[in-house]
């Protein structure tokens, strides 16, 4: 992989935790292809190759759907999260896909109190090249506590 592409590949991580810390939600599924897979999953599930995922979605037009849920039909106390995403390591390239894999950790605060940490694990991604730049085709959330908050409503 170059150097060119590598920061190419920074940039769509970046650009990706800036948007889901935005708020702006219809700017999430942006960043993937229009087949793609999204999937938030136990660390346990994931390892031992079992299906069972929190949220999972197989094609942009469900993660539209998420978006649609979010702004309009979903109730819940309002917060805002923080994502912190290390660099890249980059499994294999080669010039149809980037697989890669990143640690994250999302920070969330509810309007009337402290931050607290919410979610932490690595993103398991297949990157592809597009004419509209690198998009996601593949990102899989793999969480790493058993113990999550009784929703998660907003993309991690």
């Amino acid at each position: 992989m170059d150097f060119g592409l590598y920061q190419q590949l920074l940039q769509l991580h970046a650009d990706y935790a800036r948007a889901v810390d935005s708020g702006n939600w219809d700017l999430w599924p942006g960043f993937f292809t229009e087949d793609c897979v999204y999937k938030l999953i136990p660390r346990e599930n994931h390892e031992r190759g079992f299906p069972l995922a929190t949220l999972s979605f197989d094609s942009k037009a469900g993660l539209l759907d998420r978006v649609y849920g979010i702004k309009e039909t979903l109730f819940h106390d309002p917060y805002y999260q923080r994502h912190v995403v290390g660099a890249p390591i980059v499994h294999q390239c080669t010039s149809e896909r980037i697989e890669c894999e990143a640690n994250y950790a999302v920070f969330r605060t509810k309007l009337d109190g402290m931050s607290t940490v919410f979610n932490v694990g690595r993103y398991l991604d297949v990157v592809v090249a597009t004419s509209e730049g690198l998009k996601f085709s593949q990102r899989l959330c793999v969480y790493d506590s058993e113990m999550i908050p009784n929703s998660i409503i907003y993309p991690i």
